[in-house]
């Protein structure tokens, strides 16, 4: 069975020496009493919760499965529920939740560091709760005084969870053509009707009631994404007091068969006049359901930033472990009949890409978390502001660049194992097939992509790109002259160039031809993903420098990381800024049936 050992010395050092969260936290009232060691111990609680309570259950999930039993009645594997309660009686769901309604009211950043290790140990468990803070940030921003007395303090607890109910079998990311009804009814509830499918935690036992957000049209809707209204479907009614009173008439018709996260029971759920409350305006759900979307986006980052780390752990062990063949400068370990594998360059590419990009998705995350905390707390409107744009603009980063480089990462902590990698024991090769998903859901990567250039860039004509692009030029500019840092500070200069001369590119081009966008957005989504790491690993190349006269052989491997990515995996930019200048040309002008 795989290990995993949190990592909280990288974790601390991305906080700490490279982010300094702890001068961030002192101007935001709400957290200008934390300290590091509240900080240290939440982190090193969940790193045991993690690895004692919710590791064990990974591989026990992928080999059970789920099962669906008489009337929609969905049971998880075994000991998924106990690991739950013990979760939420621990008070993990309430960690970054506001005070009045529960929580503790601990940072974002500190929320998400706590999950990456929960995903590391099993990302099909923590999904059972995984939607459930995306379904409080949604009602948190557009439920009524009543819905958020009655739904708010349970989701926070994690005595209730919650699910998002958007796909149909006949549309997935183009929501307005589902189909699902709502009649009014005399009461003020509606009447839904209709089939959802791919819902993550559809149905279970877990928790004491599920609330399901549901996308559905009202009877005077106008077609379209302008005709969705957004609604409260619970499993079991609650009065107004919050106690769960009957059965409600939305349940389990199937469990999908899937290529992996088998634990987690993605459901077929079928509405027959189940009744619903409306979340919001009528025929605004989409603007609703999208704080809900976005936290999950950033949740799926965070899901394949476990994954990757898991699997890195393991093949970098294996590694220093599996005896086989001779170094090519001759025998390392002459004691022993064959060197370890660690010893061979293309092992070490292989390590190296993991490491390299799961570091950079850890400082990426947690950049971008503490933009959250800025946005929610800190006194400074025009610091709100700017943290806001910046989400905006990186939320489709994390989401795409992160599964994408995870993908590979665990592709590649595959490969390091050989044969035994393939080989289920090792548990390679289910690390594999439940990242593969991160990559599809909550927004297929290319739709991420078409986000980001389309919406996020060349809407605004590119003003949340130049406020990221100063934040690049005034670390430039501050290392401007430092001969160590010159190795770095080049590379990182000449792609923001890059990046402003190729997106003027694309504005002129897509002004003349529309599918230029669609044509260039999954390599610009790539070349932006690389400014933003490289921009992250020169801040942190520079914070190992200033460590390095410490002796702590940490800075020493951090610094040859961010040597690593710059040599090895920044270049991948050149190959993507010329893919983008030939144009959607050789994409567009063969016929459908030409293929």
């Amino acid at each position: 069975m795989p290990h995993y050992t949190a990592p909280l010395r990288d974790m601390r050092f991305v906080m700490h020496d490279v982010l300094d969260v702890m001068s961030e936290y002192r101007a935001m009232p709400a957290h200008a009493g934390l300290d590091v060691e509240t900080i240290d111990a939440v982190l090193e609680e969940g790193a045991r919760f993690a690895s004692q309570v919710i590791l064990p259950l990974n591989v026990v999930g992928d080999r059970d499965g789920c099962t669906l039993d008489g009337d929609g009645v969905v049971t998880p594997p075994k000991g998924f529920k106990e690991a739950y309660w013990q979760f939420v009686e621990a008070g993990w769901p309430s960690l970054s939740c506001a005070t009045e309604h529960g929580g503790q009211g601990l940072p974002v950043l500190l929320n998400n560091r706590v999950y990456e290790m929960f995903n590391a140990a099993s990302q099909a468990w923590l999904m059972y709760f995984g939607l459930t803070h995306s379904a409080y940030e949604c009602l948190l921003a557009h439920g009524s005084d009543e819905q958020k007395k009655i739904y708010l303090s349970k989701l926070v607890s994690g005595h209730w969870s919650g699910t998002m109910c958007l796909t149909e079998s006949h549309c997935g990311t183009d929501l307005g053509l589902l189909k699902t009804r709502a009649e009014p009814n005399s009461d003020g509830s509606h009447s839904l009707t209709g089939t959802k499918i791919f819902i993550s935690s559809g149905e279970h036992d877990l928790s004491e009631n599920i609330i399901h957000l549901v996308l559905a049209r009202l009877p005077d809707a106008p077609v379209g994404s302008r005709g969705i209204s957004l609604f409260i479907v619970p499993k079991f009614i609650p009065d107004a007091d919050g106690n769960t009173g009957e059965r409600n008439a939305i349940k389990a018709g199937s469990i999908e068969h899937k290529m992996g996260i088998h634990g987690n029971a993605t459901c077929v759920m079928n509405l027959d006049s189940a009744r619903g409350w409306l979340v919001g305006e009528p025929h605004k759900g989409l603007a609703a359901m999208f704080v809900m979307m976005n936290s999950a986006r950033l949740g799926v980052g965070m899901q394949s930033l476990g994954l990757a780390e898991v699997a890195y752990q393991n093949a970098r062990d294996y590694a220093r472990d599996r005896l086989q063949g001779r170094s090519p400068r001759g025998p390392q370990q002459p004691d022993k009949p064959a060197d370890p594998i660690v010893v061979h360059p293309d092992v070490r590419r292989m390590l190296l890409t993991c490491k390299a990009y799961t570091e950079g998705g850890r400082a990426l995350v947690c950049f971008t978390t503490l933009q959250m905390d800025r946005e929610l707390s800190h006194p400074d409107p025009a610091v709100r502001a700017q943290s806001e744009a910046l989400l905006t603009f990186l939320i489709p980063v994390v989401k795409a660049f992160i599964t994408d480089n995870a993908f590979e990462t665990n592709n590649l902590a595959l490969q390091v194992f050989g044969g035994h990698g393939f080989i289920t024991e090792w548990g390679m090769e289910q690390f594999v097939r439940d990242a593969r998903i991160n990559m599809i859901y909550e927004g297929t990567n290319g739709i991420q992509a078409l986000d980001l250039l389309g919406r996020k860039v060349l809407h605004d004509q590119g003003a949340k790109l130049r406020m990221f692009g100063s934040l690049v030029r005034e670390f430039v500019q501050a290392q401007a002259g430092k001969p160590e840092m010159a190795e770095f500070i080049n590379p990182l200069a000449k792609l923001g160039e890059d990046v402003a001369k190729i997106t003027a590119e694309i504005a002129t081009k897509a002004a003349v031809d529309p599918d230029e966008v669609g044509a260039a957005s999954v390599p610009y989504l790539r070349i932006i993903g690389h400014l933003v790491y490289a921009w992250l690993w020169a801040r942190m190349a520079r914070a190992a420098l200033d460590q390095l006269h410490t002796g702590d052989p940490f800075y020493k491997s951090k610094l040859a990381t961010a040597r690593f990515y710059y040599a090895r995996l920044l270049p991948e930019t050149a190959m993507h800024l010329q893919t983008i200048r030939s144009g959607a040309a050789a994409l567009m002008t063969i016929d459908a049936e030409g293929f």
